[in-house]
C-alpha cells in the first residue's frame, strides 16, 4: 500500500515520466529493503542514521558518485511525501547531503561532420521512400532545435506551426516551449509531411508527428538506431540523440547566441545547467579574447 500510493504521488501529482517513475522506485525499495536488514518492519528506521547508512552502502559497493547524488534526491522525494502525508512524524531528508556529481559533458560534432551527416541523411532520403524521407526530417529537426529525443517523439501534427518554423514542445514535468527551426529543417519537415507520413498512416496512428514502419508513433529505440546508424555512415564521432542536442547547443554559442537564450531553447529550468551542458571552443574563446583584450 505504502510503495503504491507513493508510484501514484509521482505519477499523478509530479507528473514524471516512466523512466524517472521506475527509478524513483527503484531507489526507494533498496532502501525500504537496507532497513529491513537493519531490522526496522516499517518507517521507524526512516531516520538520518538510516540514510546515511544506505548511502554508505551504496559507495561500499563501488557505486558512482552520480549514482549516490540521485539516489539520495530520492529518498529526499520520499521522505518529504512520508513525512507530508503522516507516515513519519519529521523529514530526515532535509538534514541529508549527498556528494556532487560529476558533469560529464557529452561529444560534439563539429560542424563539418554535422553537415557531414545530415547530407548522408538527405542522401539516404534520395530514393523518395517513407522511412528516408522521415529519418531526414528527424534528423535536421534534433540538429536544428535541440530538443530531448522523448519530446521529438512526443510532437503531434498539430504540434508544428509551419508558417512561423516553430514546434511546441512539452519537456520535463510536462513544461510547455515554443522552439524555432530553420529552412533546412522545414523543407525536410514539409517532405515529410506531405509525402511520406500518408503512406505510413495507418488507422490508429494517431495525431503523432512521426510515425514507425508500422504507422504506430515512433518511439526512442528507432530514433536512437537512427542517430548512430548516421554517424557510422559517415565515420563521425559516434554520438546519441543527447549529442545531437548538445552539438546543437554548441554550434548556437558558436555562432554567438546569448546563454539565456540557448537555455530557453533546451527548456532548462536554471542557466547554470545551460552552463554545464554547453562549452565554447578554444577557437571561438581565443578570437574572443584577440578581438576585445587590449593587450591581446
Amino acid at each position: 500500500m505504502l510503495l503504491a500510493d507513493y508510484e501514484r504521488h509521482l505519477t499523478a501529482e509530479r507528473d514524471l515520466s516512466k523512466h524517472s517513475v521506475r527509478a524513483y522506485m527503484g531507489d526507494v525499495m533498496d532502501l525500504i529493503d537496507h532497513l529491513t536488514r537493519l531490522g526496522h518492519d516499517d518507517l521507524s528506521g526512516l531516520d538520518i542514521r538510516g540514510l546515511r547508512s544506505w548511502l554508505a552502502k551504496q559507495q561500499s559497493l563501488g557505486k558512482s558518485r552520480t549514482t549516490i547524488a540521485r539516489r539520495a534526491t530520492a529518498a529526499r522525494v520520499f521522505t518529504a511525501w512520508a513525512q507530508r502525508t503522516g507516515r513519519i512524524e519529521t523529514d530526515p531528508g532535509a538534514l541529508l547531503a549527498s556528494p556532487k556529481p560529476h558533469k560529464s559533458l557529452p561529444g560534439v560534432l563539429g560542424q563539418a561532420d554535422t553537415r557531414a551527416v545530415l547530407d548522408a541523411a538527405a542522401v539516404a532520403a534520395d530514393d523518395g521512400s517513407p522511412v528516408g524521407l522521415r529519418d531526414l526530417a528527424i534528423m535536421e529537426l534534433l540538429y536544428a532545435t535541440g530538443i530531448r529525443v522523448g519530446e521529438l517523439c512526443a510532437i503531434d501534427v498539430d504540434d508544428v506551426d509551419a508558417g512561423r518554423r516553430v514546434i511546441r514542445v512539452f519537456g520535463k514535468g510536462r513544461k510547455e516551449r515554443s522552439v524555432p527551426y530553420g529552412v533546412p529543417a522545414g523543407v525536410a519537415l514539409d517532405g515529410w509531411l506531405d509525402g511520406a507520413r500518408p503512406k505510413l498512416f495507418r488507422p490508429g496512428s494517431g495525431p503523432a508527428l512521426f510515425l514507425g514502419a508500422r504507422g504506430a508513433r515512433i518511439d526512442q529505440r528507432t530514433v536512437r538506431r537512427l542517430v548512430h546508424a548516421r554517424m557510422a555512415a559517415v565515420d563521425a564521432p559516434d554520438l546519441s540523440p543527447h549529442g545531437m542536442r548538445h552539438t546543437a547547443a554548441t554550434h548556437l554559442l558558436e555562432g554567438g547566441a546569448d546563454l539565456r537564450s540557448v537555455q530557453e531553447l533546451l527548456g532548462h529550468a536554471s542557466l547554470a545547467t545551460t552552463q554545464i551542458y554547453t562549452h565554447v571552443s578554444g577557437d571561438r574563446l581565443r578570437r574572443a579574447y584577440e578581438q576585445a583584450h587590449p593587450r591581446a
